[in-house]
């Protein structure tokens, strides 16, 4: 399933504060390398990982909702499996999140419809750093 083009820009133009469900701490893996790149950008990065205290210089939450209490989230970005998808979605839009991404391997359209009802842009299946690399090159 291909994401509606439209969502992409302007989660990549309007959500500068990125909660990474399933960032690890270990360099080799893509979700850091992902995170790595966007920080890089300028986009804040809130990790989202039980077993981690901080990744990437900044701290690390156990879950959106514990995030939340601290840090105000614009974009949920996934590394998870697609079958743990649907309860982050509610996660993200219990927050207030304003997008959802699920990056290459992943999506599910039940999680994605719902997260669209409520209101926010949904990107499935497609690498947010490809993504934002291509939005630059193509961007005034």
């Amino acid at each position: 399933m291909s994401p509606e083009p439209l969502d992409i820009h302007p989660c990549l133009q309007h959500c500068r504060t990125i909660a990474v469900v399933g960032l690890s701490p270990k360099p080799h893996r893509d979700s850091y390398r992902v995170s790595q790149y966007m920080q890089a950008q300028g986009y804040r990065i809130i990790p989202i990982n039980p077993l981690a205290k901080e990744v990437l210089g900044e701290r690390a939450y156990a879950s959106l909702s514990e995030a939340a209490q601290h840090e105000r989230i614009e974009m949920v970005n996934c590394f998870r499996n697609a079958q743990d998808i649907p309860p982050i979605a509610e996660e993200a839009i219990a927050v207030g999140a304003q997008s959802l991404w699920l990056q290459v391997g992943i999506s599910h359209a039940d999680a994605a419809a719902l997260a669209r009802q409520a209101g926010l842009w949904v990107v499935q299946n497609r690498c947010l750093m490809v993504e934002h690399a291509r939005w630059v090159r193509h961007s005034p």
